[in-house]
């Protein structure tokens, strides 16, 4: 790289000074950087000196300091961290007690709760409604545990809180009685008090929802791309695109200064996931799948760092929120791989990123009728507006009553990314990056029996700076 660097300044006739060679060859695209220089100097020039570097680095500072050390344009420094709270590993606490079930949901409550009064005001408790408070109007805050619509159309509620539950009637002429809601999640709501004071008659729903403050820019560089469900083990894996992916990685995430990669969930296929799950797998054992895995991340260009969460193909538990992949695993990765739990939340660079596999969306399909495995994206916007990932309990995805509700989302994102349906697609909502994350598995057994089409080996890629978002095909 040295000659090189002489070389391109040999054939415009200059000359390096030796501590000025130092600096250039510090950066990492010397080549880059030595054209650049020589395109910012005056014409009769012969000898490239500090001046020149400062001059073509900090040009309003140079008659400020002519001696200020030099820091190389572009020189790389990282800043990812997980968000202090946000991570379950070695934080689990749950035996599945009752008193377990309970802490966890008055968790969930009291978080969402604060976020309501916010914005619905001034809220009683269910046990102070009244018979005496008959067409007063009130404001409730509970946890929806019944919904069932009546025989003349309307919509009736059963509301929690800590002191009691009281049944709420959405009458079927209200502007809300089209409104998705499902059970357990916390909700406002105003409404008059009927008679004798045993049922609520809903005027209004509040949910916490999202504020919509735009994509604030900064002057980051670096771009973050994620890629989920790689699925390696199964014989449905897309070997020649992960390689053709590979390959693009190596000739451009530097130059375009894509630094960060975010891998949410389904790493592997694993092993007993679904019956005859064996007839399908190449690789027929679990160390084998992770040690293959880790073969494959250390292609990926070493500057990029990665974050790698389970789902619910790994080898964890079940039970969300996960815990980071255990010991044995994590010993077979490089350094450049950060082992985080499901779901979680990263600051990268000011940004914050929410991170999830995406498990429950299996429920939202399955319990919401407007909901498709098709769009994602549309079931990811009903998770913000409820600020909860996966509300609804004792469906398809296991829920471990932890000490805390991890599948609170407790702060607004900048970027939000679930993986899972092995779809690919981005939209923007409420200034929110919202991505799924796509796959790198060809259409399974499974998918073809229910007609279902997914979108491999697409990587989305979103600038930290400026918002931008691409779908990178391969």
């Amino acid at each position: 790289m040295r000659s090189e660097v002489l070389n391109i300044a040999a054939g415009r006739n200059m000359l390096i000074a030796p501590d000025v060679l130092d600096i250039i060859l510090s950066d990492p695209e010397p080549n880059m950087f030595i054209n650049n220089v020589l395109s910012s100097m005056t014409k009769g020039s012969m000898l490239i000196q500090k001046t020149d570097i400062l001059r073509f680095l900090h040009p309003a500072d140079v008659a400020k300091d002519i001696a200020k050390p030099v820091a190389p344009k572009n020189k790389r420094q990282y800043d990812i961290s997980v968000v202090a709270g946000t991570d379950i590993t070695g934080e689990s606490m749950c035996e599945g007690k009752v008193d377990d079930f309970v802490r966890y949901f008055q968790s969930r409550y009291n978080t969402i709760r604060d976020m309501l009064k916010r914005k619905t005001g001034i809220t009683i408790s269910v046990s102070s409604i009244t018979p005496q408070m008959a067409g007063r109007e009130v404001r409730l805050i509970g946890i929806v545990s019944d919904s069932s619509m009546t025989k003349n159309g309307h919509r009736m509620l059963t509301l929690e809180d800590e002191t009691g539950t009281c049944k709420v009637l959405i009458m079927k002429d209200s502007p809300f009685i089209g409104d998705v809601i499902v059970n357990d999640e916390v909700i406002g709501l105003s409404g008059n008090v009927a008679k004798e004071g045993k049922m609520i008659i809903a005027s209004e729903i509040v949910r916490p929802g999202v504020p919509s403050d735009p994509w604030e820019e900064s002057d980051s560089v670096a771009s973050v791309a994620f890629l989920s469900d790689i699925h390696i083990g199964s014989h449905t894996f897309l070997d020649t695109k992960w390689k053709n992916m590979i390959s693009w990685l190596k000739e451009n995430a530097k130059s375009m200064d894509l630094d960060y990669l975010i891998i949410p969930g389904d790493v592997v296929d694993g092993i007993g996931i679904f019956p005859g799950q064996q007839a399908e797998l190449t690789i027929d054992d679990i160390y084998e799948q992770y040690n293959t895995l880790a073969e494959y991340l250390k292609e990926i260009p070493d500057h990029i760092k990665m974050v790698l969460q389970p789902g619910n193909h790994d080898a964890v538990r079940p039970a969300e929120p996960q815990p980071a992949l255990s010991e044995v695993f994590c010993k077979m990765f490089d350094s450049n791989v950060m082992l985080t739990a499901n779901p979680v939340c990263l600051n990268i660079e000011g940004r914050s990123v929410l991170t999830y596999h995406g498990r429950s969306i299996d429920d939202w399909v399955a319990g919401v009728q407007k909901l498709t495995y098709e769009d994602p994206i549309d079931v990811m916007k009903e998770m913000l507006e409820r600020r909860h990932l996966a509300p609804m309990y004792g469906m398809k995805t296991a829920l471990a009553p932890e000490k805390k509700d991890y599948m609170v989302i407790e702060k607004k994102p900048d970027i939000f990314v679930t993986g899972h349906v092995h779809g690919a697609g981005w939209c923007e909502y409420s200034g929110i990056r919202l991505i799924n994350a796509s796959t790198w598995q060809d259409q399974t057994d499974y998918q073809k029996m229910h007609n279902f089409n997914p979108k491999p080996a697409v990587m989305p890629v979103v600038h930290l700076g400026t918002g931008a978002v691409s779908m990178k095909g391969f």
